[in-house]
């Protein structure tokens, strides 16, 4: 009594071939090449498709912690060779984009690139900025008149979502001509 030799339809061209392992997919080499680039060309579309759905159901705040993202990556490299703003020490540690108006206080200037410089984690976090010497350097590096302006009045502003996407992307365009002409 012979025994018949299964058949499986080949998932890259079509035709019925021999199994010859019980988990073969496909006929050849040839066929397994084409299957394994058409499988990366479906998963790259399906990602890309699963991202544009992501996007579309980003609430406005998740748009806006975005565009901080990339507003202070940016700020970290424009001002990468400088030291702390607020203690003026260089460090091998953790460096932030720091706020000198905070954006709880002053919402309007979370993107004013007068308002926010280098700053070490310890005098952002564990010193609350060290505002003190903040001020005291902020005036040297950019003048008193400006340090004026940033204390004064400014009108708030609400951002729409199409804005922040702006901020975003000119913010990641900026940081990109910054480490190409570094």
């Amino acid at each position: 009594m012979k025994r018949e030799i299964k058949q499986k339809k080949c998932k890259s061209c079509g035709r019925k071939f021999a199994l010859f392992n019980s988990l073969a997919q496909v006929c050849s080499v040839d066929c397994a090449i084409q299957y394994a680039k058409d499988n990366k060309v479906q998963e790259r579309t399906r990602r890309a498709l699963h991202n544009i759905a992501k996007e579309r159901i980003k609430t406005r705040s998740e748009h806006l912690r975005d565009a901080q993202t990339a507003f202070n990556a940016f700020i970290r490299e424009r001002d990468k060779n400088e030291p702390c703003i607020s203690c003026g020490r260089y460090h091998s540690g953790q460096y932030h984009a720091g706020h000198y108006r905070s954006v709880g206080v002053c919402p309007e200037s979370r993107f004013c690139e007068l308002n926010v410089h280098k700053q070490c984690s310890a005098c952002n976090n564990h010193k609350s900025g060290n505002i003190v010497e903040y001020r005291i350097n902020l005036v040297k590096k950019i003048g008193v008149e400006k340090v004026e302006w940033l204390e004064g009045y400014h009108e708030p502003k609400k951002y729409t979502i199409e804005q922040i996407k702006d901020i975003r992307a000119k913010y990641q365009l900026k940081l990109k001509e910054l480490k190409r002409g570094a």
